[in-house]
């Protein structure tokens, strides 16, 4: 793996690449509160067919951190740009958490340039409106999206005891112990300690809410559906996102779509299931 600083969207990303760049192009999404580390057990694997990239998204970790875009639009159009900074005219996208929240809006708003789409434990946004309207488990278990809208409050409790919160946030679920190594858990850390790292990242959700997206996605996506081959896995155990949120979804495709569920896995599916995520990845994009 080989660390690389691209310009693109008007802000410079770090990104970390291994592959023939010869080959199709996948980009790698992360989530939160993580960086392009989260996709160490997956990006040789994935080499072996693809030319692999994987992003430090906008304002985390080593990609810079502008006081503005954190919008979804703007965070589609960051990948898009990536894209095209690679010289690739269609990309195969493989996302997480909000990795795929962008990964999904990437895949109605720019569907000529998308391969394949493969999301990890992020609802289709049409289903995750449904639940939180319909849902009162699922709105109790999104508790953490209303609470970073509060000004300065969640980056002090973050900070707090050496980023206790970013320990517990990786540990807690305990449904795979070991997970996470003493080091891991310390890159975690250093990652969101970059200066303005942690505000950027919570920016997408308080711009989430604030621009009003929630409430307009079962409209917004309702119209059109999604053509590239789409495989949602999903660990049953995760403790932020009800596993209702994986149903009634072929409604949303006019292709082929797979849904594949982790047992005995949380929410940090591909580093608590590297080895069922990597077959899965394998059997789905090597075709």
């Amino acid at each position: 793996m080989q660390d690389i600083y691209l310009r693109a969207n008007g802000i410079q990303f770090h990104l970390v690449e291994e592959g023939d760049k010869e080959k199709p192009l996948l980009l790698f999404l992360h989530g939160f509160p993580e960086y392009w580390y989260s996709w160490r057990h997956q990006i040789p694997v994935m080499a072996q067919n693809f030319y692999t990239v994987a992003p430090d998204l906008r304002g985390y970790n080593l990609t810079d951190k502008p006081t503005a875009g954190y919008d979804l639009n703007t965070l589609v159009d960051d990948i898009f740009a990536l894209m095209k900074a690679l010289e690739k005219e269609t990309v195969t996208l493989v996302a997480h958490d909000w990795g795929g929240a962008i990964a999904w809006a990437f895949a109605y708003r720019y569907p000529q340039c998308l391969d394949k789409l493969v999301v990890l434990n992020c609802p289709h946004p049409a289903r995750l409106a449904e639940e939180l309207r319909g849902n009162p488990q699922q709105l109790l278990m999104s508790w953490y999206f209303f609470f970073f809208q509060l000004p300065w409050l969640p980056e002090t409790l973050i900070r707090a005891d050496d980023y206790a919160f970013i320990e517990k946030a990786f540990r807690a679920p305990q449904i795979r112990p070991g997970t996470f190594s003493y080091e891991d858990i310390v890159k975690y850390k250093q990652a969101i300690a970059q200066p303005g790292a942690l505000t950027a990242a919570i920016n997408y959700y308080r711009n989430a809410l604030n621009l009003g997206q929630l409430d307009s996605l079962s409209d917004r996506y309702s119209g059109s559906k999604i053509k590239s081959p789409t495989m949602l896995i999903w660990g049953v155990e995760d403790f932020a996102l009800s596993l209702a949120l994986t149903r009634n979804m072929k409604r949303f495709f006019d292709g082929e779509f797979r849904l594949e569920l982790i047992a005995e896995c949380s929410h940090w599916t591909q580093q608590e299931a590297p080895e069922e995520v990597n077959k899965l990845l394998q059997e789905f994009l090597f075709q």
